[in-house]
């Protein structure tokens, strides 16, 4: 296991590029499977997490090739077998997506119980009622087994906007028999991606983008070549630091709709960027200055499904707040563990009070100093990574497959902006 080692106070400074968006790479790298053809996927993060999902598509026997930079060609049709082996479902909690579109091409599915980061209660009642809806059964002995006669068509409302549940349920539908209805459905960017690949695989979908989706099932979908879309996490994360940084960064590849959410969140601590068709530029001199809310009332930063602020990156605004000047409510309201790291924030010198398992209070700016982390998840490694990068002295971030799950090549691509950052062995 590797560390990182970071000099804290140096500005970053010049031009990155945004990578895929890791949330769409692995529900389309699941959504191959439904293929009758060839798919290729372009602009695909070169993390860990893909590769996991990449090993489950050769255990199911597709044939998985590199055919250029961040892009992989699909060949599902060899295709012989239906389970997701144990090894890779502890890995990662996306191995959950093979579920929907396993159960459509063979009508049986065996699923270990999927990992993935602690943040929290992650259940997976809304994927079961989904399928269940379309007819599938469902045992549970240590594994889930879903089977399925065949798949029909129904109205189903999702019992919460769950991201990976809309997927699942998607990708079941689109050869389901007949005319499938899906209400209370997630509408991230990632899930319009996984949409339009399914389209131009031959899928016939509806309301993409919107909270309900309607799918007529067809008999078989065909090959596509698809292109990725862009991180817009991971660009509120350069953002992020950015601003606490006191540098100035252009961002390549952007998607500005996907940013709108971020941006109003933002906008709260006094930081802001302009577009220029896809480039953002985050210039230096930011207020870096909470605004208050209509009679001076302390203003908050809260997550909610699409398109309301992503709860990815109340990590990396926890981390902002703490270089702003003035007082903000962190209120993460979607995962009841994913607060808990700020202990170690406090620990630099961050002037929080946790209220509970979902509220954070921050108070800025404060100095924060180097120190030995480890990172807990993906979000919260990267929000370790950019408070090393802002903290005076040396800092040392322990366990970071985690946060290399999530960010591709991270190490070296902020070394290219200016930071001190190195991977060495940790002993």
């Amino acid at each position: 296991m590797d560390k990182y080692l970071i000099e804290g106070g140096i500005p970053v400074k010049g031009r990155i590029k945004a990578s895929g968006n890791k949330n769409a790479a692995l529900p389309c790298i699941a959504a191959t499977t439904l293929a009758r053809a060839p798919v290729v996927l372009r602009n695909v993060p070169d993390i860990e997490d893909v590769q996991v999902m990449i090993e489950v598509l050769r255990h199911l026997g597709a044939s998985v090739d590199s055919v250029g930079p961040n892009a992989w060609r699909v060949d599902p049709t060899t295709l012989n077998r239906s389970d997701v082996p144990p090894e890779q479902a502890r890995k990662v909690r996306a191995s959950i997506l093979f579920a929907g579109p396993l159960l459509a091409r063979f009508g049986k599915v065996e699923l270990p119980p999927p990992g993935g980061d602690v943040i929290g209660r992650r259940r997976i009642d809304t994927h079961v009622l989904a399928l269940e809806e379309l007819g599938a059964r469902i045992e549970m002995d240590g594994a889930f087994r879903f089977s399925a006669n065949k798949l029909v068509g129904a109205d189903i409302f999702l019992d919460e906007a769950s991201v990976t549940g809309t997927e699942n349920a998607v990708m079941a539908a689109v050869l389901a028999e007949g005319r499938t209805g899906i209400r209370n459905a997630a509408s991230e960017p990632h899930v319009q991606d996984l949409c339009r690949l399914l389209v131009a695989m031959g899928a016939k979908i509806e309301g993409i983008g919107s909270n309900v989706l309607r799918v007529d099932g067809v008999k078989e979908l065909g090959g596509a070549d698809f292109t990725i879309g862009p991180d817009y996490m991971e660009i509120g994360s350069f953002i992020g630091l950015t601003a606490v940084t006191r540098g100035e960064l252009e961002i390549e590849g952007v998607e500005p709709e996907d940013l709108r959410p971020i941006k109003v969140a933002f906008g709260r601590l006094g930081i802001s960027w302009t577009l220029k068709d896809r480039l953002l530029v985050v210039p230096s001199g930011q207020s870096m200055r909470v605004v208050a809310d209509l009679g001076g009332q302390i203003p908050k930063i809260d997550d909610s499904p699409w398109p309301g602020f992503p709860p990815d990156l109340t990590s990396i605004m926890t981390v902002v707040a703490t270089q702003t000047e003035g007082t903000v409510l962190i209120h993460e309201k979607m995962f009841e563990s994913r607060m808990f790291w700020v202990d170690k924030l406090i620990g630099m010198g961050a002037k929080i009070v946790l209220c509970d398992p979902h509220r954070a209070v921050v108070s800025g700016p404060a100095r924060l100093r180097g120190d030995s982390l480890t990172s807990p998840d993906v979000r919260a490694g990267m929000a370790m990574v950019i408070a090393a990068l802002c903290a005076e002295g040396t800092s040392a971030i322990h366990n970071v497959y985690q946060i290399e799950r999530g960010y591709e090549d991270i190490c070296d691509r902020l070394r290219g902006i200016g930071a001190r950052i190195t991977r060495v062995e940790d002993c």
